[in-house]
């Protein structure tokens, strides 16, 4: 029996594109970083297939997208990568994990493509990734020829890769949790304590080379054991995050801040003299003051000791002695409370 001329074209094209897919997981198997992995894979398809369009969109609500949206050196990545609601993924996706493909109703994809990009297609393919079972987003590929993905296509290949493309994910996001683990505090998100000190030694250094201001923070709870007392660890914990947001969301770029231990708090001020590090301080205090928790049927205040070390002060010889002279003001504050 001969097999029709069309069936051994379509086996040797398929066996062409397969080989393709193996090359581009080869590729990205053993990079565990996001930027270069998303960087090479987009790449490899791109050019593997001659696709005009490809980029990744990411569900917002997932756990990599704040991985993700920290990457700000990447132009590649500002170009070819979408954030989006859940709700909006699930509205052109159907919560389907098998690769869809379309060449009408364009529009409708809208929400998938990145806000800097300029994208003219008359077919598109989205194939769904997860991530420990959850989906995460996709890789979306684009051609301005309609014929390219039309909706008659078997997406089997496809399907495939990005099957292969969520397990190396998964190494990727594996990897990157530990490298975030050794500089942060996993429950504040903040700089560790031993981050924070190398980060101050540089700017020590810094400042009396350059003679410029640096100022060190030095803050703590008010009664911070009886909040966990009286309202329970959880809230505790909620306490101690709730003051990160606040000494983060008031800082300048440039300015540093750290959980040094417990309910202690370090922010490292560059370029910055005793009385502005003050009213950054008193900003803090009234934005705690006007935001108070909620905890078993009640609401509860987190108050602020804090104490301030200027670089220009006498016998400030060494970062450690910064740091020590600003927690030894602090305990003088609590004490005199």
């Amino acid at each position: 029996m001969t097999i029709p001329e069309s069936i051994l074209s379509r086996l040797k094209q398929n066996e062409i594109v397969a080989r393709k897919f193996h090359e581009i997981e080869i590729s990205i198997l053993t990079i565990l970083n996001f930027q270069d992995f998303i960087e090479e894979l987009l790449s490899e398809i791109s050019s593997k297939f001659s696709i005009p369009y490809t980029w990744i969109s990411i569900i917002e609500e997932s756990s990599i997208s704040e991985y993700l949206q920290n990457i700000q050196n990447s132009n590649l990545l500002k170009k070819s990568t979408a954030f989006l609601s859940k709700e909006e993924f699930t509205n052109i996706t159907g919560n389907r994990l098998k690769p869809l493909l379309a060449n009408k109703n364009l529009n409708g994809f809208s929400a998938l493509i990145p806000e800097a990009s300029e994208y003219e297609f008359g077919s598109i393919a989205v194939a769904p990734i997860t991530l420990d079972g959850e989906v995460v987003g996709s890789i979306n590929q684009a051609d301005k020829n309609i014929h390219r993905f039309d909706p008659s296509i078997d997406t089997s290949l496809l399907e495939q890769l990005a099957l292969k493309v969520s397990l190396c994910l998964s190494n990727v996001t594996a990897h990157e949790q530990l490298k975030f683990l050794a500089f942060h505090d996993p429950l504040t998100g903040l700089l560790n304590r031993g981050v924070m000190e190398r980060v101050l030694e540089r700017e020590f250094q810094r400042s009396k080379r350059y003679h410029i201001d640096l100022t060190v923070l030095f803050l703590d709870l008010d009664d911070f054991k009886s909040i966990n007392d009286m309202f329970g660890h959880d809230n505790g914990d909620m306490a101690l995050c709730h003051t990160a947001n606040c000494l983060n969301s008031l800082k300048r770029d440039s300015d540093i801040v750290a959980r040094f231990a417990g309910d202690e708090f370090v922010v490292i001020l560059p370029s910055t003299n005793k009385s502005q590090a003050q009213n950054y301080v008193n900003r803090v205090k009234q934005k705690l003051a006007s935001e108070p928790l909620a905890a078993d049927n009640t609401t509860f205040h987190v108050k602020l000791s804090h104490g301030l070390s200027s670089v220009f002060e006498k016998g400030m010889d060494s970062s450690a002695i910064l740091l020590k002279t600003a927690d030894k003001r602090l305990y003088q504050a609590k004490q005199n409370k």
